[in-house]
């Protein structure tokens, strides 16, 4: 029987130690749901609704492309650019307040997912669209309805996040340049960390060759913008498939800038991108082009009481 030698048996010890360790670390980031927080009754966008309220929603307009109450109009036009399908929704809101997101099962957490059109119903969304999935990292600023679950700043602080005042006015701010709780203290209530920015002063800053990481040049897209006070615009292209190309970033700008938008931020896209609207979604959200299905994701942006 021959011995093994010492260091040998080290060496491998130390290579299986390594290798279990960087397994843990990308289970915990990817895979491994850990939450964190339970959004607290005060903290939830879901308050008692108002009996006025309540009656402007009993007496809304619906259509399969509109709704309207005398505090919310949503309109939505499909329409075909690039060999893409794009739905653009046009939202005008009566008070800010109407412009909300939501977490994934009431939870801030880890890898804490849901599908978009789970987490709409549960708010009792009227228009929702998966958000930044800000629980698939571990840094980036994360405020959402007024609350400031993460005060780290994101790796990537060079594409700036929008932030979305009580007024509803938007502006693109940097972490690197000014404290999550600043942010707090200027009226921030929603910070979406995803990005790049698509337009700022209605005029274009992306690039034909900007892209997010490593993601093919055409995707399914997801975006918001603003064209003027209470006045948004959110797009959700399909993608990935032979009936829908998608977009790359530059062309989901010129379609921001075309309906106006003043300022437009990218979400998060590709499998995630999905577009719910009075119950249902309406776009073909995919992964892979190969099946039609959501992507649980841990956050969306919604319209709603």
């Amino acid at each position: 029987m021959k011995f093994i030698k010492k260091p040998y048996v080290y060496a491998v010890t130390f290579g299986c130690l390594l290798a279990g360790g960087f397994s843990y670390s990308m289970l915990k980031t990817f895979v491994l749901s850990e939450a964190i927080t339970t959004v607290a009754a005060t903290e939830t966008t879901t308050s008692e609704v108002t009996e006025s309220e309540a009656a402007a929603a009993a007496s809304a307009v619906q259509t399969e492309t509109s709704y309207s109450d005398e505090n919310i109009q949503v309109s939505i036009e499909t329409i075909t650019t690039n060999n893409t399908t794009v739905y653009v929704a046009d939202v005008q809101v009566s008070s800010a307040e109407y412009l909300k997101t939501a977490l994934a099962q009431n939870t801030y957490g880890t890898n804490v997912t849901a599908k978009t059109s789970e987490t709409a119903a549960a708010n009792n969304a009227i228009l929702a669209v998966n958000g930044d999935y800000y629980g698939a990292n571990s840094t980036g600023y994360v405020i959402k309805n007024g609350v400031l679950y993460r005060d780290t700043v994101r790796d990537n602080a060079s594409y700036g996040d929008l932030a979305i005042y009580a007024d509803g006015s938007f502006e693109v701010i940097y972490e690197n340049e000014v404290t999550a709780q600043e942010l707090i203290d200027q009226g921030v209530v929603n910070l979406l960390a995803f990005g790049p920015t698509l337009v700022e002063n209605g005029e274009i800053v992306v690039d034909t060759s900007t892209e997010v990481g490593r993601a093919m040049s055409s995707n399914p897209r997801t975006a918001i913008g603003i064209i003027d006070e209470n006045h948004y615009i959110i797009v959700v292209s399909d993608g990935r498939t032979n009936e829908s190309e998608g977009l790359t970033l530059y062309q989901l700008a010129e379609v921001m800038q075309q309906y106006g938008a003043t300022t437009a931020y990218n979400l998060d896209g590709g499998g995630s991108s999905t577009l719910y609207f009075n119950g249902q979604v309406i776009n073909n959200p995919t992964t892979n082009g190969n099946t039609i299905s959501e992507r649980a994701v841990s956050d969306i942006v919604y319209i709603g009481y």
